[in-house]
């Protein structure tokens, strides 16, 4: 609540100052007295009133004051630049984000009642900026994606670096990593990545469009059986995608085969078996914990889920944990960034200008890496503690 207040607050302040200075004359025509007590001062906590009723009272006072100023700029009398502003388009945005109008009364919305953190603007000063959440990590700002070389005879080189606001997906980015390599010829024959960007889409789409080998852990199969580790999973039927049918693990066959599309515009393949053969079925218990009915598959796309079959099955055996270990390389990487470039830390405000610090950090890491290789210093190794080296072995 406190920091949504000084949002709204602070936004509706920046807006002003704004006004103020490309039509100071309009604005005097227009803002109201108690406009100068309430709205001229930097919003911070010891301001605010105290208790939750007198800070609703407070959220429609701000909310009220910037319909006025909304409708004022949106007069006929109104300077056409001042609809041009960026500060004043943000106080649109965050009104129309932030505020609700019930029974004639303007006040803040409930929270279960907010957009999404993709969307919602989180700082007049920064509107690019997004919150975002990790594990235990969350922020305000922006996310970056890196992309290095991992060849044992050559420098490791940082070969892309892709920006994002804080909340994208990392699964919906790995295309535009792969177009971005791809224009500079950069583009590897096997990409080891983190299990956030292995998906089945992903899969297919990097060797059909650039014959990428996509390594990486992907997810488990979610289903109850597969979980219990004795049931029958989806991996236990046969499917045969020309006949449209599926062979269930005691060979019987489906009786329905259709494609349909879910909320998020994927088509997915349904498949039902037979009543009659799962009723009496001997081992139905492994199969499904549904009383009456028969077994129902949903199932990706044919090229998706035998990709996504074929990578759970190399993730299971010696040659891919061997195959991925270089993978843990980035993890320095992105820890020297950090710690010895300031990675995290934008110098300047928007997304365009924070994708060019990261470019120039990556030059940077490069230019070190570069150096360190002609004059032959050893590629750093992961640290181990003196207690660690002295675990017993065998």
């Amino acid at each position: 609540m406190l920091s949504r207040l000084e949002q709204v607050a602070e936004t509706l302040r920046a807006a002003l100052n704004a006004v103020a200075t490309e039509a100071p004359d309009w604005l005097r025509t227009v803002a109201a007295p108690e406009w100068f007590e309430r709205d001229s001062r930097r919003v911070e906590e010891y301001r605010l009133p105290r208790g939750n009723e007198a800070r609703q009272e407070y959220a429609a006072l701000v909310g009220a004051d910037g319909m006025r100023l909304l409708e004022a700029i949106d007069g006929p009398a109104t300077p056409p630049t001042l609809h041009l502003l960026p500060a004043v388009e943000v106080l649109r945005r965050t009104w129309v984000q932030q505020y609700v109008t019930l029974a004639g009364v303007l006040q803040l919305r409930e929270p279960k009642n907010l957009p999404p953190a993709s969307v919602e603007v989180e700082s007049p000063y920064e509107p690019e900026a997004r919150y975002g959440t990790k594990r235990d990590r969350s922020w305000i700002g922006y996310k970056v994606h890196v992309s290095e070389s991992c060849d044992d005879d050559r420098p490791h080189l940082l070969t892309h670096v892709e920006t994002t606001v804080a909340p994208a997906s990392d699964v919906e980015q790995l295309a535009a990593v792969h177009d971005g390599l791809a224009a500079c010829d950069l583009l590897p024959g096997e990409h080891l990545v983190d299990a956030g960007y292995v998906r089945g889409p992903n899969l297919v789409a990097s060797q059909a469009d650039h014959r990428i080998d996509l390594v990486g852990p992907i997810y488990e199969d979610r289903q109850w059986q597969a979980k219990a580790q004795q049931g029958f999973d989806a991996a236990h039927f046969q499917v045969d995608w020309d006949a449209r049918q599926a062979t269930c693990p005691q060979g019987k066959l489906s009786v329905r085969w259709c494609e349909t599309d879910t909320a998020r515009g994927r088509t997915m393949v349904a498949i039902t078996c037979s009543a009659a053969d799962c009723m009496v079925c001997p081992p139905r218990a492994l199969c499904t914990r549904a009383k009456t009915g028969a077994r129902n598959l949903t199932l990706q796309p044919r090229a998706e889920h035998e990709a996504i079959q074929a990578a759970r099955q190399r993730q299971q055996t010696p040659e891919f944990v061997a195959q991925y270990a270089p993978r843990a390389g980035v993890e320095g990487t992105l820890s020297q960034g950090i710690r010895a470039f300031g990675l995290r830390k934008a110098r300047s405000r928007g997304l365009a200008k924070t994708h060019l610090q990261h470019v120039a950090t990556a030059t940077a890491i490069n230019l070190v890496r570069l150096a360190d290789w002609l004059n032959q210093v050893p590629r750093p190794t992961t640290r181990c503690s003196p207690f660690a080296a002295r675990a017993p072995t065998g």
